[in-house]
């Protein structure tokens, strides 16, 4: 992996993630959580959004939005298992 796409890779995980943090309130994991939280949410929106017939096109905005929605997907199932 060239060093300019590990570059992307952590700064969409990174937004995401913090994204994701605004939106399900409470879950804020510092700089090194959200950007964990984006990539993971990402590897999920990469699997199931297509599984839902979702198509959100190219582009580093459609990576961000998707990795958005994995990671908000993500924590919403780690608030479900605390709670349990």
């Amino acid at each position: 992996m060239p060093i300019e796409s590990l570059f992307v890779l952590l700064i969409v995980g990174a937004v995401a993630g913090w994204l994701a943090g605004v939106i399900v309130k409470g879950y804020g994991f510092g700089l090194i959580g959200n950007i964990v939280v984006g990539i993971v949410g990402a590897l999920i929106a990469t699997f199931l959004l297509p599984k839902l017939g979702v198509r959100l096109g190219g582009g580093i905005t459609s990576a961000i939005f998707s990795a958005t929605i994995g990671a908000v997907i993500l924590l919403f199932l780690l608030s479900i298992v605390r709670r349990a």
